[in-house]
């Protein structure tokens, strides 16, 4: 059992409230996710319950966290720098082939690591794929025995395979899983338990909404509660106008009969006065009975984003036409991939997928320096690492402002309250954003150069299963290209017009296996 009592997480730097007044208890079984939009503090309350030093230096935290004899172990969202050139081997540390044939772990082990312990020997976690470093990390946490799982984003960069699998762990896990994500797929099929981080009234207000029941559940009856409520407020407000005005037309009535009620006439004028009186009480008790009148319901404003919807890529425009023999690593040390051709025209909708370390970052990269020089056609790049094209040492305005003028520094922190940031994290380090706020600011980068194209990598790896049917929305409704590689199953059903698989020998069009459910 997990016990959390009166949590509170403010952020050192501005003050900023993130967690309030959280109490909840974990069981075994559980499976709880964390949500809410980016920013609010999803990741660092999974750090505090997990380890209160990894937050000491940016948030200030109080409340308590009641372990009760439970073995915890963490997976951060990205792999520590001092790790990266570490070999598999020895980041595993010894006895890990032990844990492979141990009763209790090495159905969970194997499932990760189907060639066994020796599937990633020979090999810097810096070489891994995104996908191949959760394997490795995963492993490692789950070869010490834990009996509570705290996964930061466990989805990121792992295949449709992988997410299949992850799916069976957390579900077969007989411990405590609590996990943020966002993957919509994942969530509703895993998760019994929902912690729903928000800021309301402009992202002053913290609230924690703790549910037992599962995600898809969870948002039908808050959409069910919300609707009903606002009725109700409604209904409220119509009768408290149609009385208000009775009662002021009553009121301007007697006062009028007062002001022309003669002085020859008292008996008269006291009754008007004792009318006046009642109306008066009237109005005290109706006044008190407004403080019981339902309020309209209160969540997180939706972010507002519409991109180039106004975009008309003709038909006919050549977009890409690519074609290469052999596709090699990065490194030169093999080849991924042989006879690639991908030949794109108008404003098609092109997701590329396939299993982790396929080769599909390295295509999408030879993709962008395919179209450098091109003339006839703008785009826009999103890549998997925002730090390749984010300069972290920045503030949020002048990633998407590279002008000096206020007029123009207005616009842009316009835009950026529009995808609800604040006006203390507009002039944070783009570093000190969570990764979900970096990849709005690509997003909204793309929005004010309304390119031709958008080249994207796994661009809802880090967005908020609440921020996602919004962006989803907006990419289906975008005018031009896109090329986009994902393993979000959500993204590709409803984004992708055209499904193809990276594999050996080039790729393939499988556009029909998702219509039809992976």
């Amino acid at each position: 059992m997990i016990q959390l009592k009166n949590i509170e997480l403010m952020h050192s730097r501005d003050l900023t409230v993130m967690v309030k007044d959280l109490s909840c208890t974990f069981n075994s079984g559980d499976k709880a996710v964390i949500i809410g939009e980016e920013g609010e503090g999803k990741s660092t309350l999974l750090k505090y319950i997990y380890d209160p030093s990894l937050v000491a230096d940016y948030a200030e935290c109080s409340g308590d966290v009641l372990l009760l004899s439970e073995k915890t172990a963490y997976l951060p969202q990205t792999l520590p720098d001092d790790l990266r050139d570490v070999p598999v081997e020895g980041y595993l540390g010894p006895g890990i082939e032990e844990s492979f044939y141990d009763p209790d772990l090495s159905s969970c082990l194997w499932m990760l690591a189907p060639e066994g312990p020796d599937s990633f020997a020979g090999r810097a976690m810096s070489t891994l794929s995104g996908g191949e470093k959760i394997r490795v990390q995963l492993i490692k946490i789950l070869s010490g025995a834990p009996t509570a799982l705290l996964l930061d984003e466990p989805s990121n960069d792992i295949d449709i395979e992988a997410l299949e699998l992850l799916e069976k762990l957390i579900n077969s896990f007989k411990g405590i899983v609590l996990f943020i994500s966002h993957d919509e797929t994942l969530i509703s099929n895993t998760a019994n338990m929902v912690i729903h981080i928000e800021r309301l009234n402009r992202r002053t207000e913290p609230r924690c909404t703790v549910a037992r029941t599962g995600y898809e559940e969870y948002v039908s009856r808050r959409n069910r509660a919300f609707e009903k409520q606002a009725q109700q407020a409604q209904n409220d407000l119509r009768e408290k106008q149609i009385r208000d005005e009775k009662i002021d037309r009553i009121q301007k009535s007697v006062q009028s009969a007062m002001e022309n009620v003669s002085r020859r006439d008292p008996g008269t004028g006291r009754l008007l006065k004792k009318k006046m009186r009642s109306v008066k009480s009237m109005e005290r008790r109706f006044s008190r009975e407004d403080e019981d009148m339902a309020e309209m319901p209160r969540s997180e404003l939706p972010i507002n984003f519409i991109l180039s919807p106004e975009k008309d890529l003709p038909e006919g425009k050549t977009v890409l036409d690519l074609q290469t023999d052999i596709l090699e690593k990065e490194d030169g040390s093999g080849v991924l991939s042989r006879g690639i051709k991908l030949f794109v025209r108008g404003p098609r909708r092109i997701c590329i997928t396939g299993r982790n370390g396929c080769g599909k970052t390295t295509l999408i990269r030879m993709i962008v320096s395919s179209l450098q020089g091109r003339s006839d056609i703008t785009w826009e790049y999103m890549p998997q690492d925002y730090a390749d094209s984010l300069d972290m040492e920045r503030t949020p305005v002048d990633a998407v402002c590279d002008s000096w003028d206020p007029d123009d520094r207005k616009k842009a922190r316009n835009h950026l309250a529009a995808l609800r940031f604040t006006a203390d994290e507009m002039d944070h380090r783009v570093s000190d954003l969570s990764s979900g706020q970096q990849a709005k600011l690509f997003l909204l980068r793309m929005e004010l150069n309304s390119p031709d194209l958008l080249i994207l990598d796994e661009p809802t790896r880090n967005l908020s299963p609440l921020s996602g049917p919004v962006i989803r929305q907006m990419l289906r409704n975008y005018g031009g290209a896109i090329i986009s590689v994902s393993h979000d199953r959500r993204y590709i059903r409803e984004v992708a017009d055209t499904v193809l698989e990276l594999g050996p020998d080039g790729l393939t069009d499988v556009t029909d296996r998702f219509r039809t459910g992976v």
